[in-house]
């Protein structure tokens, strides 16, 4: 099984180049996305072994825990290597497992990012993306005060979660956006207008759960027959597809197991035919 991340291609976010094979962390909790991982050290050496293989982007969130998620990735990643983007998210509070609350207030937003700050050990976050829309709050006083953050330069970059196209360009409007993260798969295509228009305007698309919550890696699954033909696996092929689909996708997979992130990481090598991109994209 052959790992290169460099054949994925770049992106550039808050100045620096990424490979286009991320790493997704929220599967570093316990059940429900709630507390600390059933294995602690399991969890440190995932992370050293992704930044190992070439991981240059961690995707995490206070919310994830909530807040274990960044303490784990400072303990097994601080001081952290150049060239290193770590990804985090503001606008959930967390009630109990599996428990999730909108709060965009700006004031709430604001004491996040404070305390993101510390847990991850810097000065200023490389990504900060608004992790949820809060309906209650005027979206241009959400975004208005990560702008504020960033010209703090407690913010590098700002990015938006689950999004349509009208709330990025209402948002576009407050500040430069430079990233949205939405659900995204070969058979979870709601977002494809929003894919396409950040393709237009170069911003980067981060597909969360990129197979579906392993639903499209097991037997049974639609990208089986395919994974067959190239002697991989359908979540490999699942992955590939979505490097194929656009230039500005960059998926991060889950997982809190090395071999799991050593079996995703090896899309980076697998190639699809135009036939087998057809019929993927035909799902």
């Amino acid at each position: 099984m052959s790992i290169d991340l460099a054949l994925t291609g770049t992106l550039t976010i808050a100045g620096k180049t990424v490979h286009r094979l991320g790493y997704g962390a929220m599967s570093l909790t316990g059940p429900g996305v709630w507390g600390p991982p059933r294995d602690h050290d399991e969890a440190l050496r995932v992370l050293r072994r992704a930044v190992e293989l070439g991981v240059t982007f961690i995707d995490t969130a206070d919310s994830y825990g909530p807040y274990v998620n960044e303490e784990i990735i400072r303990a097994a990643l601080h001081p952290y290597q150049e060239g290193l983007l770590i990804a985090t998210k503001a606008g959930f509070v967390r009630t109990g497992p599996g428990e999730w609350h909108t709060v965009g207030r700006p004031a709430y937003l604001r004491q996040e990012v404070e305390m993101s700050l510390r847990r991850l050990g810097v000065e200023r976050l490389d990504l900060l993306q608004l992790h949820r829309v809060d309906p209650e709050v005027p979206l241009e006083d959400q975004v208005g005060e990560l702008k504020a953050l960033q010209d703090e330069g407690k913010i590098a970059a700002i990015g938006l979660s689950e999004v349509t196209v009208e709330q990025l360009e209402q948002a576009r409007r407050v500040a430069e956006i430079v990233s949205v993260q939405n659900r995204y798969n070969v058979t979870l295509r709601t977002s494809e207008e929003v894919l396409r228009h950040c393709e237009r305007e170069g911003i980067a698309f981060i597909p969360y759960s990129p197979i579906g919550k392993g639903a499209l890696a097991g037997h049974g699954s639609p990208l089986e027959h395919v994974a067959k033909a190239l002697g991989v696996t359908p979540s490999q092929v699942g992955l590939a597809w979505l490097l194929a689909h656009s230039p500005v996708t960059l998926p991060i997979p889950g997982t809190s197991s090395v071999a799991h992130l050593e079996e995703n990481l090896a899309a980076s090598t697998v190639s699809l035919s135009p036939d087998q991109l057809d019929e993927l994209s035909a799902l």
